[in-house]
């Protein structure tokens, strides 16, 4: 299986990645956990059926340490007692952000979420969550196949 468009071969396309990737990379330099961020990633690429995005962030976010046990209930995570409060609140803002068409962010989603993290963390979440549901629809557009990610790549 090969991917419909391959998107880094295109001016265009290759030119909005870039600016894409980079803002990525903003929130290495945050205050919001790792694990946090790679659950986030996790919750939405699921959400949005991305293989690519699955593979990649399950295999990064293991490589930083996370357990398979966690991973692996990320879909489940309101029955799962391996969550923090916190990332509670973020994979609940996540799935709100993520399907947004089905009412948006209530209130007491958001308050929540305020609860756990501060204001530069709470940006870096809208960010964080903002960046992968792009890669997500690039990637599910594009029928980018997934499988074969090494840990590191886009390093």
């Amino acid at each position: 299986m090969s991917a419909r468009l391959n998107l880094f071969t295109h001016a265009v396309s290759a030119k909005a990645l870039k600016h894409i990737v980079a803002a990525g990379r903003v929130l290495e330099g945050s205050t919001l956990p790792l694990a946090t961020q790679e659950l986030v990633r996790v919750r939405a690429s699921q959400i949005n059926g991305c293989a690519a995005c699955l593979d990649m962030h399950t295999k990064e976010a293991a490589h930083a340490g996370e357990t398979a046990t966690r991973l692996n209930l990320v879909a489940a995570w309101r029955e799962a007692t391996v969550f923090t409060d916190a990332e509670r609140a973020a994979l609940e803002l996540t799935e709100r952000g993520t399907r947004i068409a089905d009412g948006g962010v209530p209130d007491e989603v958001w308050a929540n979420a305020a609860k756990h993290y501060d204001e530069d963390q709470l940006a870096a979440l809208v960010s964080a969550i903002a960046v992968i549901n792009t890669f997500n629809r690039l990637n599910v557009l594009v029928r980018q196949p997934a499988g074969d990610y090494v840990v590191g790549q886009f390093s």
